[in-house]
């Protein structure tokens, strides 16, 4: 049985309705601060794709209104769930914008797992979004993903695993310095800027780290905007396996 949902949110950005706009309707833009690599078909009835983990999924995009409002939506599948976005964009003085979201759609059976962890989830991509237009505007990152199976552990367990891997102390806290040196990799050095039960992120000079420890598995979604990152995806693979293993 498929259940209805809608998540509401607004954020103040730092940033012109113009590059909002940007960030959130183009593929450069959104694997600047979202999840996956992206692709938009810049139209009303084009496209809009993400591939995260070797998962493709496609979306029609249902209103394309450079500067202002930006939807899409996923074809049904057989049981009737889909996802539809809405991104609605309003400029404020001093070179600030509003951005309100709207996530709605119908969930499966685990609907309510699967709507507490949206619920819990768009906060924290909003902030990566402020993070990125705060700090990197103008800049196109390359995402990163990886991901590791975490055995019996423990959600605190691979936690501690994770914290330990950067230098982090226990509770991880927000304004806490990380420091690592994966192999092959340059060294990280930056600021917590986000942390909660299940994820903490964190900002260098070069790029927005995100780590998330869920049920069974450990994950990275991170934005680099270094000039060089060839081979920077195989190397965090590489550190993130290596920790858990």
């Amino acid at each position: 049985m498929t259940h209805p949902f809608e998540i509401e949110l607004e954020t103040a950005l730092p940033a012109t309705p113009e590059q909002v706009w940007e960030a959130i309707a183009t593929g450069p833009g959104i694997d600047s601060w979202f999840m996956g690599r992206n692709e938009v078909e810049p139209r009303e009835g084009g496209s809009a794709a993400m591939e995260t983990g070797g998962h493709r999924e496609k979306a029609l995009i249902t209103a394309y209104e450079p500067g202002k409002r930006f939807a899409s939506r996923t074809s049904p599948a057989e049981d009737g769930r889909f996802m539809a976005f809405e991104y609605l964009i309003e400029g404020r003085e001093g070179g600030t914008t509003v951005l309100r979201v709207v996530h709605r759609g119908m969930l499966g059976d685990d609907w309510q797992d699967e709507y507490d962890a949206l619920r819990r989830g768009w906060p924290f991509h909003l902030h990566t979004l402020q993070q990125y237009l705060a700090h990197f505007a103008g800049r196109i990152a390359v995402p990163v993903f990886a991901a590791a199976p975490t055995g019996r552990r423990s959600g605190s367990d691979v936690r501690l695993l994770l914290a330990g891997g950067l230098s982090l102390p226990l509770p991880v806290a927000v304004g806490a310095r990380a420091q690592a040196r994966p192999a092959g990799l340059p060294a990280l050095d930056g600021e917590v800027v986000w942390a909660d039960d299940e994820r903490f992120e964190i900002r260098t000079a070069d790029g927005i780290y995100t780590f998330h420890q869920g049920p069974g598995i450990a994950l990275m979604f991170h934005h680099l905007f270094a000039a060089d990152t060839d081979g920077a995806e195989d190397a965090w693979q590489r550190w993130l396996t290596g920790l858990l293993d």
